[in-house]
């Protein structure tokens, strides 16, 4: 004899089949929440309908998808942000205005004539002509006759003034390379921490994930065995 008992919905109050009756202690918490919430008088005690318990089913699924999708955008948003205060930090480490004072250019100017081969055969054409012309043209009785003590006396003020000027540019090139390491590792500093937290962001969104993921997987199932009950009846 076919049963024809029925039974009405805590949450509707619509009377469907007794086949259909699932009671709220059966229900998995993440779509029970959900129930909740639309009915706050709704306990483990009162009963719904399987096809209103898919309607929820495919809510929470909905919700998921929807929750994950605005997670990733999220964390894509966060990527480029990150991307672009890195890209403003080197802008501002390379577009620094540098600024010298009148000794510190001299010095600098000095510092790069010196070190150049401009300087280099300059001063011997002017050795040679130097000597050239006490020795050949003066015959050794002009103002610098051999063995050239004013020679040796500018070449030795020109040594002795030379020197520091050329270890102040030095100093002062030195202080720039710490200004500089200082200003990449600030840079590499930045970029490591923001690594590790979007890594951090991964994993976390990662082990979310997998907790949704095995509790869809049971509202599938349950779905599946919902299915499988009625084709079975």
């Amino acid at each position: 004899m076919k049963n024809n008992s029925t039974f009405k919905s805590a949450i509707s109050n619509i009377e469907f089949p007794e086949s259909d009756k699932v009671y709220g202690k059966s229900i998995h918490d993440p779509i029970l929440g959900l129930i909740v919430k639309d009915h706050p008088s709704f306990c483990d005690d009162d009963c719904i309908a399987v096809e209103e318990l898919n309607e929820y089913r495919q809510r929470y699924i909905s919700n998921y998808l929807s929750t994950e999708i605005g997670a990733l955008s999220d964390l894509e948003k966060n990527v480029i942000s990150s991307l672009k205060e890195d890209k403003s930090i080197v802008s501002i480490v390379e577009d620094e205005a540098e600024t010298r004072n009148f000794g510190q250019k001299i010095a600098d100017q000095v510092a790069d004539f010196g070190g150049s081969w401009t300087f280099i055969i300059s001063f011997l054409a002017f050795i040679i002509i130097w000597i050239g012309s006490n020795v050949y043209i003066l015959v050794n009785k002009g103002f610098d006759p051999y063995p050239f003590i004013l020679l040796n006396l500018i070449l030795s003020c020109i040594a002795a003034l030379q020197a520091p000027v050329i270890m102040m540019s030095q100093n002062r090139q030195e202080e720039k390379d710490r200004n500089r390491a200082k200003k990449d590792y600030m840079i590499n500093l930045k970029s490591e921490l923001e690594i590790r937290m979007i890594h951090d962001k991964i994993d976390h969104l990662i082990m979310h994930q997998q907790q949704e993921l095995i509790e869809i997987q049971k509202v599938q199932i349950e779905m599946m065995n919902d299915i499988l009950n009625k084709i079975k009846k």
